[in-house]
């Protein structure tokens, strides 16, 4: 979902009603029965390691559907972080939405190789 455009002055109120917007939009795109992690800078940190063995044992629990939420410049509605079963941090740090998808993608490869007992670096 493309990110909501803002001034550059916005008010709280006028972030909030355009983080909804973007949260309603969001959620329409998520399956009912995926298991939705969103990424947010307040949620759980998890090394390689323990990002794999956290994936695996959500599928060894029944969950077949992932869906990861990256949020956009202002972060994520209320609404989508209240809808996701779980909150991952990669950092403190803020990043830009196209690179975060990258990091994304290269540590879900990653977890696949370790969960398959596969060599990975460190």
């Amino acid at each position: 979902v493309p990110d909501e455009k803002t001034k550059e002055e916005a008010s709280e109120t006028e972030v909030l009603q355009l983080l909804e917007k973007e949260g309603e939009k969001i959620l329409s795109k998520i399956p009912d029965r995926a298991f939705v992690i969103a990424l947010a800078i307040l949620g759980k940190e998890l090394d390689s390691i323990a990002f794999a063995k956290f994936l695996e044992k959500q599928a060894l629990h029944g969950e077949s559907e992932f869906c990861f939420v990256i949020g956009g410049s202002m972060g994520l509605a209320p609404s989508v972080l209240s809808r996701a079963n779980y909150s991952l941090s990669f950092s403190a740090m803020t990043f830009p939405h196209q690179l975060m998808r990258v990091i994304l993608l290269e540590q879900i490869y990653r977890a696949f190789r370790i969960n398959a007992g596969e060599p990975y670096h460190k």
